[in-house]
């Protein structure tokens, strides 16, 4: 799961902005397109290949509003997709430095903007 929250409550154009943007992303990743974070991330982003090569329907993503922001949850049953997720959020998480964490289970990340 990926989670991207504003740290200030207040900021609702950004919230609004964050809403938008990760139900767009679901829709791409639906899709296999991965352009976005590929755009941000590069094409060779660990776990990328895997991802995009995934037969249609093989990962479920849905995203959905939370408390300052939103979230995509991803769901296989596939065990190498599984692992490319795990450190496809783990490259995330590198490359996004300090306004990244990690949450409590693994795999389970959280950006926070200001």
């Amino acid at each position: 799961m990926q989670r991207v929250v504003v740290r200030d409550a207040a900021d609702t154009e950004q919230i609004k902005l964050i809403r938008q943007h990760l139900r767009e992303m679901q829709t791409r990743f639906e899709h296999a397109d991965f352009s976005g974070p590929s755009h941000i991330h590069g094409d060779e982003m660990p776990g990328l290949a895997a991802l995009k090569a995934a037969k249609p329907g093989a990962i479920s993503y849905i995203s959905r509003d939370v408390d300052r922001g939103a979230e995509i949850a991803y769901r296989t049953k596939d065990a190498t997709l599984i692992a490319a997720l795990h450190t496809w959020f783990d490259a995330q998480l590198s490359d996004h430095g300090p306004d990244a964490v990690e949450g409590h289970e693994r795999g389970h990340s959280q950006s926070a903007m200001q």
